[in-house]
């Protein structure tokens, strides 16, 4: 809705904002308004300025030309203080939490002043039962799965009383469930009258959820769009500027040899809140493509690092490759056998960020590709390699010299990709594959999968997102407090129950005891 109606001002209105890094432009004269009560899509591909314009909004960046206007009045935000002021709250991608601090004190450290921790608490369970978010205050951040942790932040926002709310990919990590409570949430302030700006590239959210949509595309606004009337197709496109490419997926196959297995895999977390792995089993065949599922922190990051070889278990034939045991065997040894391995950290676990795109390539490919030989690297080859990899993964880079810190993170997350697709793996293990990247780049990495997968490799998929494990996968599991759930084909796959079986019984929430009187009671589980 566009609540513009009897000549009210727009609530949030930027003219001709540009921002200028050396040798970029992010925002281009970006000029768009967000009315009250109206829930706003801003969309583009990555590196088309979304990140630096909310920045702008929020007070962390400055604008080098133009003014962003509030109620109508020229408004100068200094920074997230000024903002927060004027009643401009934002919820990011990632979250800004102290696991071992609990939900009270984690909030008491986003608010102004020192507040009074008994009205606090209150304050919480009072907003957050009055938005369909319940939180115990005196549960620790630890306890709490994804969907409850980003209560937290909303709830944070929600205390300061926001008049615009600015959401950065919300629900790349939420189980379908928790989407729907969100939007439900969503919904309520919007009719509040509560403006939202709200970033994301799921577009079907977009259609379900939004009134309007802006699109960037290389800094400057390239259209504007109803999403309830403009198709997905065509939003990418607009995103894009090209028309988007129709996955070639290959046909059915018959089942092949067991390519990658691993059989009552056991392996203790040795982080203070890791989750423990209890005998999980699956196997994989050659020309497979197979799923794991789960809300964050249910072993996942555990998971990987036993598959990669990052943690090593004393049973060697718990995981085996083409048959061999290599349980007990490291990276370079797996690697060795054909073994090659995404992790879900882009910076600083998949690329170190001060190093330059062709350094980063040689970590992992060195052997592979023949990069360096008898103790001696050849430039040349690495600086090829990448050269490729920016070329056929469609990089935004200024050549391979440019540092990994220096790219978005979904120009990053397609040169990681296409780093270890390009070695031709027999196995390739990948968590979150296009976790932040456009629907244009989703696309291609979902092609490159399935062409890898054509070839003869089996690949594993670790992600949050189920309709792209719907997309991808022949089969996928469930992995819930450490223990993987039998094996089902996506054929059959049930979204909502693939949904219950994520939120299991991870982060129960008991009934809540009064705290300095009745406070109320929890939400029974974290699931809607």
């Amino acid at each position: 809705m566009r609540n513009d109606a009897g000549g009210a001002p727009p609530r949030l209105e930027l003219r001709g904002i540009t921002k200028r890094f050396p040798g970029v432009v992010a925002n281009d004269a970006v000029g768009f308004s967000v009315g009250p009560g109206e829930i706003h899509a801003l969309l583009g591909e990555n590196g088309a300025g979304k990140s630096t314009l909310v920045k702008i909004i929020y007070g962390v960046l400055h604008a080098d030309e133009g003014e962003v206007l509030w109620n109508g009045q020229a408004v100068s935000l200094a920074n997230p203080h000024e903002a927060r002021r004027l009643g401009i709250g934002m919820v990011f991608q990632h979250f800004s939490l102290f696991d071992g601090m609990t939900v009270l004190e984690n909030i008491a450290l986003g608010l102004e002043g020192k507040p009074d921790m008994r009205s606090l608490s209150g304050r919480i369970v009072e907003v957050s039962k009055a938005y369909g978010l319940p939180l115990d205050p005196r549960r620790e951040i630890h306890t709490l799965s994804v969907g409850e942790r980003q209560r937290v932040e909303i709830v944070r926002c929600l205390l300061q009383d926001p008049k615009l709310l600015i959401m950065d990919e919300p629900t790349s990590v939420l189980t379908p469930q928790e989407v729907e409570r969100l939007f439900g949430t969503l919904r309520m302030l919007s009719a509040e009258g509560c403006s939202i700006l709200y970033i994301s590239h799921k577009l079907q959210e977009i259609k379900d959820l939004c009134d309007h949509a802006t699109i960037l595309r290389g800094g400057k606004v390239v259209g504007e769009c109803d999403p309830k009337v403009e198709s997905t197709r065509g939003m990418a496109q607009l995103m894009i500027g090209a028309e988007l490419k129709t996955l070639s997926r290959r046909g059915a196959r018959p089942k092949a040899a067991t390519r990658f297995s691993v059989e009552a895999l056991d392996l203790a977390s040795d982080e203070p809140f890791g989750t423990s792995l209890k005998r999980v089993g699956f196997e994989v065949g050659a020309g497979e493509i197979f799923g794991i599922a789960g809300v964050a922190g249910n072993g996942q990051n555990e998971l990987m690092r036993a598959l990669s070889g990052e943690l090593t278990v004393a049973t060697a034939s718990s995981i085996r490759l083409d048959g061999k045991p290599v349980g007990n065997l490291g990276v370079e040894p797996r690697r060795a056998l054909g073994l090659c391995c995404v992790p879900e950290e882009r910076n600083g676990h998949a690329a170190v960020p001060d190093m330059s795109l062709a350094s980063n390539a040689l970590i992992s490919a060195r052997n592979r590709m023949k990069l360096a030989a008898k103790g001696w690297i050849s430039r040349d080859a690495t600086r090829a390699f990448a050269e490729r990899i920016i070329q056929e993964f469609g990089v935004k880079a200024r050549g391979p010299e440019s540092a990994a810190r220096s790219l978005s993170g979904g120009n990053l997350q397609k040169y990681i990709v296409g780093r270890e697709i390009l070695q031709t793996p027999e196995v390739l293990v990948i968590a979150q594959p296009t976790w932040g990247v456009d629907a244009g780049a989703a696309a291609a990495i979902h092609q490159a999968l399935f062409n890898l997968a054509q070839n003869g490799a089996a690949i594993v998929v670790v992600s949050q997102d189920l309709d792209e494990l719907l997309t991808l996968c022949d089969r996928l599991a469930v992995l819930n407090v450490g223990t993987l759930s039998k094996a089902i084909a996506t054929a059959d796959a049930s979204l909502e129950e693939i949904g219950l079986l994520m939120g299991g019984l991870h982060g129960m929430t008991p009934e809540v005891p009064a705290v300095h009187g009745e406070l109320g009671q929890g939400s029974g589980q974290h699931v809607a």
